[in-house]
């Protein structure tokens, strides 16, 4: 493990009032002594007691001038006390550009090295401070998208995700090792009826797990979105509806059918919740090459969506196209929406009923035009993910993909455990299986990973954290 100092601008670089350069490791609070001065002159740092903050000056000497930089806030926490477990200084100086590379050069020029990406948050969880799941915490609590998602990272970030695998692993671990214990002590140690207490507390894990691996689904889509497409027949008011759901002008509109010719793509926030919207090309049989290009590529886009939005403008009667599209995305999510419902209508509800071949989908009446059935659109896709009620929920829930892939081999592993006890295998064979599921369960919290895993993960942190 690396103990040499690190530093790096801790903020955003752009014109703000205020900035942070983040200084740790061993010779932190030296370093930054070399460059502090109260108004009065110069005093130690070192002399300073842990998580003080002191007014002054940063002075950066530069060929044999004194060189006065910015007035600063500057905060000094010693090991173990920190955020590294190491000794940490933090400059608050004015929040501008260049200024923030000036302090950050003359830290470096006076022994410090350029922090790698997430080096701070890895220092973190080497000196066990944090786990791997909490340090994954905080990225996805820096690159939250919405309110449900912050809440979910700061859960986890409190433990909720290294309590239940720690429990989990309690439970493994103390099973080994009374088979362990019973197989070179057996004396002393009976096995007689261990295989009914196995099966009992194996299914009592593989429940754990399985609800947990339920989650996963959600949070993917709390964490990344909802990748939500709108298709339909050209003119029928995708366009529109993109832009009713953003809320300004995005897309272009007119009357001409094959306005879109390729895709566009939007981030709305829906009550908490992330929708990645694309709008597509109309469906149709066409001659046109270009028109053609943008087809392909919303049927592309839809064979990849969570959830399909098929527009039908209520005004114009059923064709050919409308029953290929269905046939196109009969296993995706969907909901119709039913689309200018202020003109006089040519369909109804049973007759998308009857197109959808007995599917329950939901089925919205809307105005692009007038706003009108928006607010109901909304609830809709909400609780098609959600049961409704996701944010009411407080349960513990997996967003992680590298959580989920963990989660899945511990619970094959006692799954194999739970067939070894009904074939009744002896119990030598468990307990490989147990050991495979503990050893899965510690890649999460970051017991039993590699250094090119570490790298891989840290090196997605932004700089300075």
């Amino acid at each position: 493990m690396k103990t040499d100092t690190i530093a790096a601008i801790a903020t955003a670089l752009s014109d703000a009032g205020i900035g942070i350069i983040r200084i740790s490791g061993n010779e932190a609070v030296q370093i930054a002594d070399k460059l502090y001065r109260t108004k009065s002159g110069k005093k130690k740092l070192l002399d300073l007691p842990s998580h003080t903050i002191h007014y002054g000056y940063i002075i950066d000497d530069i060929e044999g001038e004194d060189s006065f930089l910015d007035e600063v806030m500057i905060s000094v926490m010693k090991a173990p006390r920190s955020y590294t477990m190491e000794d940490t200084v933090e400059i608050n100086c004015h929040g501008g550009v260049i200024i923030l590379h000036q302090i950050l050069e003359a830290v470096l020029r006076n022994g410090a090295r350029l922090a790698e990406p997430g080096e701070f948050t890895k220092r973190a969880f080497l000196h066990g401070r944090i786990d791997l799941s909490k340090a994954e915490a905080v990225m996805d609590l820096i690159h939250s998208k919405n309110k449900l998602a912050l809440r979910s990272s700061v859960k986890q970030l409190r433990g909720s995700v290294s309590n239940l695998v720690g429990e989990l692993r309690d439970k493994i671990i103390y099973e080994i090792a009374f088979i362990e214990s019973a197989l070179d002590d057996p004396e002393h140690m009976s096995l007689d009826g261990y295989q009914e207490r196995l099966t009992e507390k194996t299914q009592e894990i593989l429940a754990s797990l399985k609800k947990m691996l339920d989650s996963a689904d959600n949070g993917r889509l709390l964490k990344e979105g909802i990748n939500t497409v709108i298709l339909g027949k050209p003119n029928v008011g995708k366009s529109s509806l993109l832009n009713a759901m953003v809320g300004e002008e995005r897309a272009i509109v007119t009357e001409i059918r094959g306005t879109t010719r390729d895709v566009l793509e939007e981030s709305i926030r829906l009550n908490g919740i992330s929708l990645n919207i694309v709008d597509t090309a109309g469906i149709r049989d066409t001659e046109d090459v270009v028109e053609k290009i943008g087809i392909e590529k919303a049927r592309r886009y839809a064979e990849e969506a969570d959830l399909i939005l098929y527009m039908v403008d209520v005004s114009v009667p059923l064709d050919e196209n409308d029953y290929n599209i269905m046939r196109m995305i009969s296993e995706k999510k969907v909901m119709v929406l039913l689309n200018k419902t202020d003109l006089e209508e040519v369909i109804t509800e049973e007759m998308l009923h009857q197109l959808v071949d007995g599917r329950q989908i939901p089925v919205i009446r809307i105005s692009t035009k007038e706003y009108l059935g928006m607010d109901q659109l909304e609830e809709t896709i909400k609780a098609m993910f959600f049961s409704g009620g996701i944010q009411y929920n407080e349960e513990t829930v997996i967003t992680n993909i590298r959580h989920k892939e963990a989660m899945l081999e511990a619970f094959e592993s006692m799954q194999q455990v739970l067939i070894s006890l009904q074939q009744g295998m002896p119990e030598d064979f468990y307990s490989i299986d147990l050991m495979s599921a503990y050893a899965a369960l510690g890649r999460i919290i970051g017991e039993e990973v590699g250094e090119d895993l570490l790298n891989e993960i840290f090196s997605k942190f932004c700089m300075g954290k």
